[in-house]
């Protein structure tokens, strides 16, 4: 969503970091073109105009054109205030569902993703906060929308309240206050009709709505890829219903991103959380200073541990560290790096949320690479039998062969697995007893949980990024090269061209 705007703000910094000593008109030259950059993302031009107002009389003092590393002082000034554009002055308050059951009330126009947004919500509530949810759709309008929500509960294991035909949104949003309260549930949520655009009679419906429940959150959903759009709606359902949130969704598009810039200023609403995809895990809370890492290509380490420990399961992560501490690592293990590699979302998932690798994933794409490599890859560990995977040194031409056919592959394919597969085994030995890799597992959350965010140094992660990325022979993603001297992930280099 904000690659377009990261890439012009990337070049901007770059410019002002390699300079050394910094004058005032260089700041100013360089605010200019940020500025441009903003408007560009389709950031609102009151929004851009008081954002580069502020961050040039915070940079343009004596304290950071007469530093030691001026460049550096003024890109923290930039990432702290889009993390103060992005949070506004209050920060961004948790759900209220206290007093249960609490009522939350999904508004939005048609085709902005509200359904579903209001499954993953329901699903999110569920697993991370343990709470009892149903959901109760008061559309009786658009064919088949009291269906879908009912379909999305059973997938996600949420109950939803029973459909009645010939009720009105009212009545049916009554009969699920009184069902939530009789069933003991801790959160109901209502998902409304939606209009093509904003009409009297969708905000009345709305109304009579909130009237008869009084939610404790009213969140607005809105699609992202919309712009400024997304910020007019939502000034004209919180004049007339009242918003307490946000939702962006599509925020994973190719749009430009100004809409999450622009919506906190504009409508002094927060953003709650913003949806990255189809699948009904893919909504994030919404974090302003790792969404403002994310933009100044900084990465979001946070949100990278935080993946990590979804898709690892505790006795699994201790038996691999143990098996790793000893030097241990076979196919097998190697398939299960592959596997959580496509759950936490692929080579540029990954990437991108680590700190100064964003750029490495485009010389990937400039390559010819994709996340077709890992299935390529796990596709040639399961052609070879147990013993095979648990000792490749047995592979000798023939077995390559017969592996290699196995999987629809060619043989040198099966060798850059093979050679990766070393490279790795010898990694692994050399952390383990190092001490390294204790650290790096106790890191993904045993007994700790992720790192807070506050606590990290941006600048001091992309060091350590890059310091890791130059190991010779160390490098933990296999060693093929890269037009410009970049690493690539796990033993891409001549595996999975696109056609």
């Amino acid at each position: 969503m904000f690659e377009s705007l990261s890439d012009r703000l990337g070049g901007v910094f770059d410019r002002l970091t390699k300079q050394g000593a910094l004058s005032e008109d260089d700041v100013r030259t360089a605010m200019r073109e940020v500025r441009v950059a903003l408007l560009e993302a389709d950031v609102s031009l009151p929004v851009a105009r008081d954002f580069v107002k502020r961050v040039t009389a915070k940079a343009t003092g004596a304290a950071v054109t007469k530093s030691i590393t001026p460049g550096q002082q003024v890109v923290k000034i930039v990432h702290d205030e889009l993390q103060q554009v992005l949070a506004g002055e209050d920060g961004i308050p948790p759900l209220k569902i206290d007093n249960p059951p609490a009522p939350i009330l999904m508004v939005g126009l048609q085709g902005s993703g509200k359904t579903t947004t209001t499954g993953k919500l329901a699903k999110r509530l569920k697993d991370r906060d343990g709470k009892r949810v149903l959901m109760a759709s008061l559309d009786v309008n658009r064919p088949a929308a009291m269906e879908q929500l009912a379909i999305l509960g059973g997938q996600i294991g949420v109950d939803t309240l029973p459909i009645v035909p010939g009720q009105t949104p009212v009545d049916i949003a009554r009969r699920a206050k009184q069902q939530a309260a009789l069933g003991g549930y801790d959160v109901y949520m209502l998902d409304t009709a939606g209009r093509l655009q904003i009409d009297q009679v969708l905000m009345d419906e709305v109304a009579a709505v909130h009237a008869a429940v009084q939610p404790r959150e009213t969140l607005l959903v809105v699609d992202g890829l919309t712009g400024q759009v997304a910020v007019e709606v939502a000034q004209e359902f919180d004049a007339k219903v009242g918003v307490t949130g946000v939702v962006l969704t599509r925020m994973d598009g190719d749009g430009r991103g100004g809409a999450a810039l622009s919506m906190r200023a504009v409508t002094g609403k927060p953003i709650r959380f913003v949806g990255m995809g189809e699948k009904m895990d893919a909504l994030e809370t919404f974090e302003p200073s790792r969404i403002a890492g994310r933009i100044l290509g900084m990465g979001d380490i946070v949100a990278l541990v935080e993946k990590a420990q979804e898709v690892m399961e505790v006795e699994a992560q201790e038996r691999m560290m143990k098996r790793f501490q000893k030097g241990l690592f076979n196919m097998n293990d190697l398939k299960g790096q592959l596997t959580q590699m496509q759950k936490m979302g692929g080579m540029e998932g990954v990437m991108g949320m680590m700190p100064g690798m964003g750029k490495m994933a485009k010389q990937m794409d400039k390559a010819g690479l994709d996340d077709n490599v890992l299935k390529r890859q796990i596709a040639l560990i399961d052609s070879m039998t147990k013993k095979e995977r648990a000792n490749p040194a047995l592979l000798q031409a023939s077995r390559k062969k017969r592996i290699a056919k196995g999987a629809g592959l060619e043989v040198p394919e099966l060798n850059q697995l093979l050679k990766m597969h070393r490279q790795m085994a010898d990694m692994m030995k050399k952390m383990g007893k190092g001490g390294m890799l204790k650290k790096a597992m106790g890191m993904m959350g045993k007994g700790g949980g992720a790192p807070d965010p506050s606590q990290m140094d941006p600048a001091a992660m992309q060091a350590a990024a890059k310091q890791l990325g130059n190991m010779p022979g160390q490098n933990p993603f296999g060693g093929g090269g890269l037009p410009g001297g970049g690493m690539l992930p796990p033993g891409l280099s001549g595996f999975g061209k696109k056609k």
